[in-house]
């Protein structure tokens, strides 16, 4: 039997035991990951455990189960919520249907009754779960994806080789709506097939081909709500350019993305990493996007895989892109910024060899040459490295220009020098993560008294992912975002308490808290006390 987890949050904690301790839960096919007292804890655990199932009561303090549910609707659209409650209320039922809320119950529950409904929910699980995993299914899907000429026109389009007139035309011959947007994004989804489950009643890891076609049923399923989009097949994997529209945003969009990595590992036992692109105004210039989204993904070998990689958190903002000419400039780039040494030994091995093979007269072998140093060289403009220090001395990179170096010579100091200058990107992405983290420490010094603040906001701010900040910050600071900013905001609220007269209410006001119940349950939680006996002490 499959093993779903489950939250259960209700303010009252002797229902919350009861009901924990009355229900064979095993025996039903669930595991209770957490329990949760409001809505704004439950947020918080849904986000570390990302349960399958919640129940939440409908009252309750702070948040109601209600709002509890459409933020989860928002951010989890797949998840199943029960609401329970004891007010027997047309109205409430109406707004539970709204948000799609899989299970209504009236208190008290009735615990024959509860167990009827877990066990419905849990059948309900399993056959969403296998109709994703169905082989036969996946199959006629993959019979019947996207035709030939629409996935060729928008391959060629991402390679940037249409005018913009003529984009305008076949998207609208081919029906795909992404006309008319603010602006647009790319991201490149590239489906790790070596990772599949081996064991279990997952039948995917025997036909390899039909996986992909399952990871994009379930993104399209996930952004069609949300978005106006084309998604199709590239050499770099599943591709999906997104409209940007007054009503969503990039941030948004990233956020979604990294639910579903979590999605399509949790329900198909897959790594799927995205990489995503810069954002551009102009439809002609969506190959710019494609290939900043193919960028990012090669930053895997650094960052990991199984998540998303926006490449605004790879590469500065506003430094222009690279332009190679040839294959081995291209390798030699890509080693220099992902590759360890001995992935720069073997492409500095091939460019050797191949001046070893050619027999050119010395005029052409000097202009080879020319051409690695010129783009090497660029590679340091872009990213703002010391020439000197990346070179090292003047008559060392001369020599090897005016001279004729030996194969072995050419090779360790074209080795050298790449090394080189793999360190100082290193470092600098070290440097760079250390000045976002004080600069998001900073612009929540100078915004915590904003109620409405957020991650989304930090993130718009400093052009970062919001799956990506969170990860860094807690690695970089030992802490979440919401217990650094509640730090921040009870520590400026013990201040106020000792060196001013305001009334409880106006100090929860001036640190970011709206409800003055929900400060004091903060407060007390943090130092054991209210506020009011805390400044009497």
């Amino acid at each position: 039997m499959n093993m779903y987890r489950i939250i259960l949050v209700d303010d009252e904690e002797e229902v919350r035991k009861g009901i924990i301790r009355k229900i064979q839960w095993e025996k039903l096919g669930f595991t209770i990951v957490g329990d949760a007292e409001n809505g704004e804890d439950a947020l918080e655990k849904i986000e570390q455990s990302e349960p399958n199932v919640v129940m939440t009561d409908i009252r309750m303090p702070y948040m109601d189960g209600l709002t509890l549910a459409e933020r989860i609707r928002q951010k989890y659209p797949s998840m199943k919520i029960l609401i329970f409650s004891g007010f027997d209320d047309f109205e409430y039922a109406q707004q539970a249907i709204k948000l799609n809320v899989t299970e209504y119950i009236l208190k008290p529950v009735n615990m024959e009754e509860l167990t009827e409904i877990l066990t419905r929910v849990h059948r309900n699980l399993d056959e969403e779960i296998e109709q994703r995993r169905d082989v036969d299914l996946l199959r006629e899907s993959y019979r019947s994806s996207l035709p030939l000429l629409r996935e060729m026109f928008l391959n060629e389009m991402v390679r940037g080789n249409i005018p913009e007139a003529v984009i305008r035309q076949k998207l609208e011959e081919y029906q795909v709506d992404i006309l008319g947007a603010r602006k647009w994004l790319t991201a490149i989804i590239d489906v790790d097939t070596e990772e599949v489950s081996q064991t279990g009643p997952l039948r995917l890891h025997e036909e390899r081909e039909l996986i992909p076609i399952s990871v994009r049923n379930l993104v399209e399923d996930h952004l069609k709500d949300f978005y106006r989009f084309a998604i199709f097949n590239t050499s770099m994997g599943i591709t999906v350019i997104a409209a940007i529209d007054g009503h969503n945003t990039q941030t948004d969009f990233t956020s979604l993305l990294d639910d579903i990595c979590k999605e399509t590992r949790r329900i198909l036992e897959v790594a799927v990493t995205i990489g995503i692109g810069h954002g551009t105004q102009q439809l002609e210039n969506v190959g710019t996007s494609y290939q900043s989204a193919a960028d990012a993904l090669g930053y895997k070998a650094i960052v990991g895989g199984g998540k998303t990689i926006y490449i605004n958190d790879m590469e500065p903002v506003g430094r222009g892109k690279l332009e190679f000419d040839g294959k081995n400039e291209a390798d030699l780039a890509a080693a220099v910024k992902f590759g360890d040494q001995d992935t720069i030994g073997q492409v500095v091995k091939e460019i050797v060899g191949k001046m070893e093979d050619a027999k050119v007269h010395a005029r052409q072998y000097q202009a080879y040459l020319l051409s690695i140093m010129n783009s090497i060289t660029r590679l340091m403009q872009q990213y703002d490295l010391n020439l000197v220090e990346m070179f090292g001395s003047q008559e060392s990179w001369l020599g090897m220009l005016t001279g004729s170096p030996r194969g072995e010579e050419f090779t360790a100091w074209l080795t050298e020098v790449a090394c080189r200058m793999n360190r100082a990107l290193s470092q600098e992405r070290d440097n760079t993560k250390k000045r976002v983290i004080l600069d998001a420490k900073q612009y929540i010094q100078n915004h915590y008294q904003n109620p409405d603040l957020s991650v989304e906001m930090i993130c718009r701010e400093l052009h970062l992912s919001p799956a990506y900040f969170s990860t860094m910050f807690r690695k970089e600071t030992g802490q979440t975002y919401v217990n650094y900013l509640t730090e921040i905001r009870l520590g400026q609220a013990v201040e106020l308490l000792k060196t001013t007269s305001d009334k409880t209410y106006v100090i929860a006001q001036k640190v970011g808290y709206q409800e003055q119940n929900y400060f004091s349950y903060v407060f007390k939680k943090k130092f054991g006390v209210s506020p009011s006996k805390y400044r009497g002490t």
